[in-house]
Protein backbone atom coordinates (compact mmCIF):
# COMPACT_ATOMS: atom_id res chain seq x y z
CA UNK A 1 0.00 0.00 0.00
CA UNK A 2 1.42 3.23 -0.74
CA UNK A 3 1.31 6.44 1.34
CA UNK A 4 -1.42 7.88 -0.33
CA UNK A 5 -3.62 5.19 -0.93
CA UNK A 6 -6.10 3.57 1.66
CA UNK A 7 -10.24 3.25 2.00
CA UNK A 8 -9.83 4.21 5.89
CA UNK A 9 -7.62 6.24 7.60
CA UNK A 10 -7.60 6.20 11.51
CA UNK A 11 -6.52 9.53 13.38
CA UNK A 12 -5.88 7.85 16.92
CA UNK A 13 -4.18 6.00 19.69
CA UNK A 14 -1.34 3.25 19.77
CA UNK A 15 -0.98 1.73 23.57
CA UNK A 16 0.39 -1.69 25.04
CA UNK A 17 -2.37 -3.16 26.66
CA UNK A 18 -1.39 -5.01 29.59
CA UNK A 19 -4.31 -7.14 30.94
CA UNK A 20 -5.33 -9.23 33.93
CA UNK A 21 -7.75 -12.14 33.94
CA UNK A 22 -9.55 -12.35 37.98
CA UNK A 23 -12.85 -14.00 38.82
CA UNK A 24 -13.98 -10.70 39.65
CA UNK A 25 -13.19 -7.29 39.45
CA UNK A 26 -12.11 -5.38 42.31
CA UNK A 27 -13.41 -2.64 44.25
CA UNK A 28 -11.81 0.54 45.06
CA UNK A 29 -9.00 -0.78 48.44
CA UNK A 30 -9.45 -4.25 47.41
CA UNK A 31 -6.12 -6.33 46.40
CA UNK A 32 -7.38 -9.46 44.54
CA UNK A 33 -5.33 -12.28 42.92
CA UNK A 34 -5.53 -12.92 38.94
CA UNK A 35 -5.78 -15.80 37.34
CA UNK A 36 -3.50 -14.87 34.42
CA UNK A 37 -1.52 -11.41 32.66
CA UNK A 38 -0.69 -10.98 29.24
CA UNK A 39 0.62 -7.89 26.90
CA UNK A 40 -0.71 -7.23 23.52
CA UNK A 41 -0.86 -4.19 21.48
CA UNK A 42 -4.16 -2.13 21.89
CA UNK A 43 -5.45 1.62 21.76
CA UNK A 44 -8.39 2.34 20.19
CA UNK A 45 -7.01 4.15 17.45
CA UNK A 46 -4.59 1.20 16.59
CA UNK A 47 -7.82 -1.34 17.50
CA UNK A 48 -10.28 -0.02 15.27
CA UNK A 49 -7.54 0.24 12.44
CA UNK A 50 -6.37 -3.65 13.22
CA UNK A 51 -10.37 -4.35 12.73
CA UNK A 52 -10.98 -2.32 9.71
CA UNK A 53 -7.78 -3.90 8.33
CA UNK A 54 -8.36 -7.76 8.84
CA UNK A 55 -11.49 -7.51 7.14
CA UNK A 56 -10.22 -6.05 4.07
CA UNK A 57 -10.57 -2.51 3.54
CA UNK A 58 -7.38 -0.66 2.64
CA UNK A 59 -6.50 1.34 6.45
CA UNK A 60 -3.70 3.54 7.38
CA UNK A 61 -2.97 4.94 11.27
CA UNK A 62 -1.73 8.23 11.85
CA UNK A 63 -0.54 8.45 15.17
CA UNK A 64 1.91 8.96 17.97
CA UNK A 65 4.49 6.40 19.89
CA UNK A 66 7.04 6.81 22.32
CA UNK A 67 10.13 5.50 23.40
CA UNK A 68 10.96 2.08 24.95
CA UNK A 69 10.26 -1.86 24.22
CA UNK A 70 7.24 -1.78 22.86
CA UNK A 71 7.93 -0.67 19.19
CA UNK A 72 9.26 -3.48 17.48
CA UNK A 73 5.56 -5.32 18.55
CA UNK A 74 3.71 -2.33 17.40
CA UNK A 75 4.87 -2.24 13.95
CA UNK A 76 5.14 -6.51 13.41
CA UNK A 77 1.55 -6.48 14.81
CA UNK A 78 0.21 -3.82 12.13
CA UNK A 79 2.49 -5.31 9.57
CA UNK A 80 0.28 -8.72 9.81
CA UNK A 81 -2.63 -7.59 9.00
CA UNK A 82 -1.75 -5.12 6.32
CA UNK A 83 -3.05 -1.91 8.73
CA UNK A 84 -0.55 0.99 6.65
CA UNK A 85 2.21 2.93 9.42
CA UNK A 86 3.39 4.95 7.48
CA UNK A 87 2.39 8.24 9.35
CA UNK A 88 3.12 6.80 12.65
CA UNK A 89 5.53 9.20 14.37
CA UNK A 90 8.09 7.99 16.64
CA UNK A 91 8.77 10.98 20.02
CA UNK A 92 11.85 10.05 21.40
CA UNK A 93 11.28 11.86 24.81
CA UNK A 94 7.87 9.98 25.82
CA UNK A 95 6.37 6.71 26.67
CA UNK A 96 3.94 5.22 24.72
CA UNK A 97 0.49 5.05 25.90
CA UNK A 98 -0.03 1.87 28.07
CA UNK A 99 -3.77 0.51 29.17
CA UNK A 100 -4.35 -1.31 32.52
CA UNK A 101 -7.27 -3.77 31.79
CA UNK A 102 -8.65 -6.02 34.44
CA UNK A 103 -11.34 -8.96 32.63
CA UNK A 104 -13.66 -10.77 34.90
CA UNK A 105 -14.77 -14.37 34.12
CA UNK A 106 -18.00 -13.05 32.72
CA UNK A 107 -16.11 -10.92 30.00
CA UNK A 108 -16.52 -7.48 31.86
CA UNK A 109 -13.53 -5.10 32.27
CA UNK A 110 -12.45 -2.22 33.72
CA UNK A 111 -9.65 -0.21 31.69
CA UNK A 112 -7.07 2.87 32.66
CA UNK A 113 -5.20 4.59 29.95
CA UNK A 114 -1.90 5.98 30.48
CA UNK A 115 -1.66 8.26 27.35
CA UNK A 116 1.78 9.02 26.92
CA UNK A 117 2.77 9.47 23.70
CA UNK A 118 -0.50 9.72 22.37
CA UNK A 119 -0.94 13.24 24.14
CA UNK A 120 1.42 14.69 21.78
CA UNK A 121 -0.37 14.31 18.20
CA UNK A 122 -0.17 17.35 17.01
CA UNK A 123 -2.38 19.16 14.19
CA UNK A 124 1.04 19.33 12.86
CA UNK A 125 1.07 15.30 11.99
CA UNK A 126 -2.15 15.91 10.37
CA UNK A 127 -0.99 17.97 8.17
CA UNK A 128 1.70 15.98 7.50
CA UNK A 129 -0.79 13.06 6.79
CA UNK A 130 -2.70 15.44 4.51
CA UNK A 131 -2.31 13.03 1.41
CA UNK A 132 -3.68 9.96 2.61
CA UNK A 133 -6.28 11.70 4.47
CA UNK A 134 -6.99 12.98 1.02
CA UNK A 135 -7.25 9.83 -0.53
CA UNK A 136 -9.44 8.86 2.21
CA UNK A 137 -13.26 7.34 1.79
CA UNK A 138 -13.32 7.04 5.66
CA UNK A 139 -12.02 8.87 8.77
CA UNK A 140 -11.79 7.57 12.22
CA UNK A 141 -12.02 9.41 15.11
CA UNK A 142 -11.98 8.82 18.82
CA UNK A 143 -10.89 10.82 22.18
CA UNK A 144 -7.41 9.52 23.17
CA UNK A 145 -5.63 12.32 21.61
CA UNK A 146 -5.86 16.00 21.79
CA UNK A 147 -9.16 17.56 21.45
CA UNK A 148 -7.50 19.85 18.98
CA UNK A 149 -5.97 17.51 16.87
CA UNK A 150 -9.52 15.46 16.34
CA UNK A 151 -11.33 18.85 15.57
CA UNK A 152 -8.44 19.62 13.23
CA UNK A 153 -8.23 16.36 11.29
CA UNK A 154 -12.64 16.10 11.03
CA UNK A 155 -12.37 19.75 9.92
CA UNK A 156 -9.53 18.15 7.15
CA UNK A 157 -11.89 15.31 6.19
CA UNK A 158 -14.96 17.03 5.14
CA UNK A 159 -12.83 19.49 3.16
CA UNK A 160 -12.65 16.19 1.03
CA UNK A 161 -15.97 14.85 1.97
CA UNK A 162 -14.69 11.83 3.34
CA UNK A 163 -16.76 10.61 5.84
CA UNK A 164 -16.31 11.10 9.36
CA UNK A 165 -16.85 8.21 12.19
CA UNK A 166 -16.47 9.63 15.71
CA UNK A 167 -16.07 7.29 18.68
CA UNK A 168 -16.58 9.25 21.81
CA UNK A 169 -14.23 7.22 23.85
CA UNK A 170 -13.31 8.46 26.44
CA UNK A 171 -16.57 10.06 26.59
CA UNK A 172 -16.52 14.11 27.19
CA UNK A 173 -18.44 17.09 26.28
CA UNK A 174 -17.79 18.18 22.88
CA UNK A 175 -17.45 21.41 21.26
CA UNK A 176 -20.07 22.33 18.07
CA UNK A 177 -16.95 22.98 16.24
CA UNK A 178 -16.55 18.92 16.13
CA UNK A 179 -19.58 18.01 15.96
CA UNK A 180 -20.47 19.76 13.23
CA UNK A 181 -17.71 17.96 10.98
CA UNK A 182 -19.00 14.27 12.20
CA UNK A 183 -21.10 12.66 10.12
CA UNK A 184 -21.75 9.66 12.21
CA UNK A 185 -21.37 8.83 15.75
CA UNK A 186 -21.13 5.44 17.30
CA UNK A 187 -20.99 5.07 21.14
CA UNK A 188 -22.05 2.68 23.74
CA UNK A 189 -25.26 3.26 25.87
CA UNK A 190 -22.86 5.45 28.79
CA UNK A 191 -21.64 7.32 26.11
CA UNK A 192 -24.89 8.33 24.73
CA UNK A 193 -25.80 9.23 28.09
CA UNK A 194 -23.02 11.21 28.90
CA UNK A 195 -23.36 13.43 25.26
CA UNK A 196 -27.43 13.63 25.82
CA UNK A 197 -28.15 14.14 29.32
CA UNK A 198 -30.89 11.12 28.67
CA UNK A 199 -31.05 9.15 31.92
CA UNK A 200 -31.74 5.59 30.90
CA UNK A 201 -30.44 4.48 27.11
CA UNK A 202 -31.67 0.51 26.01
CA UNK A 203 -33.23 -0.59 22.35
CA UNK A 204 -36.45 1.46 23.32
CA UNK A 205 -35.22 4.79 24.08
CA UNK A 206 -32.16 4.88 22.25
CA UNK A 207 -33.28 6.45 19.34
CA UNK A 208 -35.00 9.47 21.14
CA UNK A 209 -32.17 9.98 23.64
CA UNK A 210 -29.83 11.16 20.97
CA UNK A 211 -31.87 13.43 19.38
CA UNK A 212 -29.93 16.19 21.33
CA UNK A 213 -26.86 14.82 19.71
CA UNK A 214 -28.61 15.12 16.22
CA UNK A 215 -29.58 18.48 16.99
CA UNK A 216 -26.22 19.61 17.49
CA UNK A 217 -25.19 18.85 13.79
CA UNK A 218 -24.19 14.99 13.89
CA UNK A 219 -25.92 13.18 10.88
CA UNK A 220 -26.34 10.26 12.30
CA UNK A 221 -25.71 8.77 16.05
CA UNK A 222 -25.30 4.50 16.38
CA UNK A 223 -26.10 3.44 19.76
CA UNK A 224 -24.34 -0.29 20.30
CA UNK A 225 -25.80 -2.44 22.89
CA UNK A 226 -23.55 -5.87 22.73
CA UNK A 227 -25.72 -8.85 21.83
CA UNK A 228 -29.18 -6.42 21.78
CA UNK A 229 -27.37 -5.12 18.78
CA UNK A 230 -27.43 -1.40 17.37
CA UNK A 231 -30.00 1.43 16.96
CA UNK A 232 -29.64 3.42 14.46
CA UNK A 233 -31.05 7.20 14.78
CA UNK A 234 -31.19 10.04 12.07
CA UNK A 235 -32.73 13.09 11.45
CA UNK A 236 -35.64 11.85 9.63
CA UNK A 237 -35.74 7.71 11.00
CA UNK A 238 -35.00 5.55 13.21
CA UNK A 239 -34.22 1.72 13.00
CA UNK A 240 -32.93 -1.70 15.12
CA UNK A 241 -30.17 -3.54 13.78
CA UNK A 242 -30.26 -6.89 15.80
CA UNK A 243 -26.79 -8.34 17.35
CA UNK A 244 -26.14 -11.95 17.83
CA UNK A 245 -25.52 -13.84 21.09
CA UNK A 246 -22.01 -15.78 21.57
CA UNK A 247 -20.28 -17.00 23.61
CA UNK A 248 -18.81 -14.17 25.60
CA UNK A 249 -15.27 -14.42 27.58
CA UNK A 250 -13.37 -10.89 26.57
CA UNK A 251 -15.75 -7.86 25.41
CA UNK A 252 -12.68 -5.27 25.91
CA UNK A 253 -12.44 -5.05 21.69
CA UNK A 254 -16.44 -5.45 20.94
CA UNK A 255 -16.56 -1.82 20.73
CA UNK A 256 -13.68 -1.00 18.82
CA UNK A 257 -13.93 -3.75 15.91
CA UNK A 258 -17.94 -2.78 15.92
CA UNK A 259 -16.21 0.43 14.42
CA UNK A 260 -13.46 -0.60 12.09
CA UNK A 261 -15.94 -3.12 10.69
CA UNK A 262 -18.70 -0.28 9.73
CA UNK A 263 -16.10 1.92 8.12
CA UNK A 264 -14.70 -1.18 5.82
CA UNK A 265 -18.59 -1.63 5.13
CA UNK A 266 -19.67 1.45 4.45
CA UNK A 267 -16.13 1.77 2.16
CA UNK A 268 -17.54 -1.13 0.38
CA UNK A 269 -20.80 0.59 -0.44
CA UNK A 270 -23.23 -1.24 2.04
CA UNK A 271 -25.91 0.72 3.04
CA UNK A 272 -26.03 1.83 6.82
CA UNK A 273 -27.97 -0.75 8.22
CA UNK A 274 -26.32 -3.79 6.37
CA UNK A 275 -22.95 -1.99 7.65
CA UNK A 276 -24.12 -1.96 11.18
CA UNK A 277 -25.13 -5.70 11.03
CA UNK A 278 -21.64 -6.63 9.50
CA UNK A 279 -20.27 -4.64 12.39
CA UNK A 280 -22.68 -6.46 15.03
CA UNK A 281 -21.26 -9.47 13.39
CA UNK A 282 -17.69 -8.50 14.09
CA UNK A 283 -18.29 -7.57 17.32
CA UNK A 284 -19.61 -10.36 18.61
CA UNK A 285 -16.95 -12.74 17.18
CA UNK A 286 -14.13 -10.53 19.01
CA UNK A 287 -16.23 -11.09 22.29
CA UNK A 288 -15.24 -15.31 22.05
CA UNK A 289 -11.71 -14.41 21.83
CA UNK A 290 -9.00 -13.27 24.67
CA UNK A 291 -7.41 -9.79 24.13
CA UNK A 292 -7.93 -6.94 21.82
CA UNK A 293 -6.25 -6.91 17.94
CA UNK A 294 -5.72 -10.51 18.18
CA UNK A 295 -9.16 -11.17 19.19
CA UNK A 296 -10.74 -9.37 16.11
CA UNK A 297 -12.29 -11.32 13.68
CA UNK A 298 -11.16 -12.26 9.76
CA UNK A 299 -13.55 -11.36 6.92
CA UNK A 300 -14.13 -15.42 6.87
CA UNK A 301 -15.40 -15.38 9.78
CA UNK A 302 -17.87 -12.31 9.83
CA UNK A 303 -19.12 -13.68 6.58
CA UNK A 304 -19.70 -17.52 7.58
CA UNK A 305 -21.75 -16.15 10.75
CA UNK A 306 -23.79 -13.74 8.68
CA UNK A 307 -24.90 -16.40 6.64
CA UNK A 308 -25.51 -18.68 9.00
CA UNK A 309 -27.69 -16.17 10.69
Amino acid sequence: MSQSQCDVVVIGSCNMDMTVRCKDLPIPGQTILGDSFYTNPGGKGANQGVAAAKLGARTQIVARVGNGMFIPRFFESYGKVGLGHDYIVRDPETPSGTALIFVDEDGENMIVVAPGANQKLSTADIDAARPVIEGAKVMILQLEVPLETVIHAAKMAKTYDTTVILNPAPVRALPQELLQNIDIIVANEVEVMVLSGAKDVDTSTAAAACRPIIESGVDCVITTLGKDGAVIATRDSASKVRGFKVNAIDTTSAGDTFVGALACGLTEGMSLEDATRFANAAAALSATKVGAQQSMPTRDEVDEMLSAN
